[in-house]
């Protein structure tokens, strides 16, 4: 199976060189997980022409530093790519900003939060158990970077993951092809915690001291890209 990865933002230019970019990150977390995918990479925040969903095995969007409701000249082809992968059933994920413009082209509300910035690693319970995640424990915890949130979801999506600070952080939908997560799976901790230190001065100190305090909870990460792999093997 290829997944054709929806490349929207860079890493932060700081970090680019010890950390490399968002499409690595999900190739080794897929390849952690024991599954044996083949990759591509389209850049469409760099101008790259949308793929047609129909020829695609499944396709990753990944995180920006874009919002929903800015004006990018790729926003409004990615929300009509997304749309018709859905109506295509082609096995779609999206992550932080990819699960907010997917909730955003099929119906949600995605804003930035009154709450502020999530930093760090964050625990989510499990409110729904699709198949991918059979046997999936009461909480997960996950790394997350984001200030922007859906706020309302989709009629055709069912929250999956929930949290008080982030009530709709996972998002399964009902044509079975479709699954979306605020967190980031694909973190590694060293990354969360230098990403939460880049947010001092922006994030206040006390969320970004919070945040790197958390990073000593074990994280769920493996986990959940296992019912990420589970979810695409099934949906194909």
């Amino acid at each position: 199976m290829k997944i054709t990865i929806i490349q929207t933002g860079e890493v932060p230019v700081s970090l680019r060189q010890d950390f490399g970019p968002y499409p690595a990150m999900f190739e080794r977390m897929f390849a952690r997980a024991g599954h044996d995918f083949a990759f591509e990479t389209v850049p469409v925040f760099d101008s790259a022409p949308m793929p047609d969903a129909a020829s695609l095995d499944g396709i990753v969007i990944t995180g920006s530093a874009a919002g929903v409701y800015e004006d990018h000249a790729w926003l409004e082809p990615l929300r009509g790519f997304i749309r018709n992968a859905y109506d295509l059933r082609t096995p779609m994920l999206g992550v932080c900003f990819g699960h907010q413009i997917m909730a955003d082209a099929l119906g949600g509300d995605v804003r930035k939060s009154e709450k502020g910035w999530g930093l760090g690693r964050h625990v989510y319970g499990v409110r729904q158990r699709p198949a991918f995640m059979n046997g999936a424990p009461d909480l997960l915890a996950v790394a997350c970077s984001h200030q922007d949130q859906v706020i309302v979801p989709p009629a055709e999506a069912e929250v999956i993951l929930a949290s008080d600070f982030t009530p709709n952080a996972g998002l399964a939908y009902r044509n079975g092809a479709a699954l979306s997560f605020q967190p980031h799976p694909e973190f590694d901790d060293d990354y969360t915690l230098a990403l939460a230190e880049l947010r001092r001065g922006k994030a206040p100190d006390a969320v970004v001291d919070a945040a790197i305090a958390s990073v000593e909870r074990k994280s769920d990460s493996a986990e959940v890209a296992r019912y990420i792999g589970a979810f695409f093997e099934k949906a194909a």
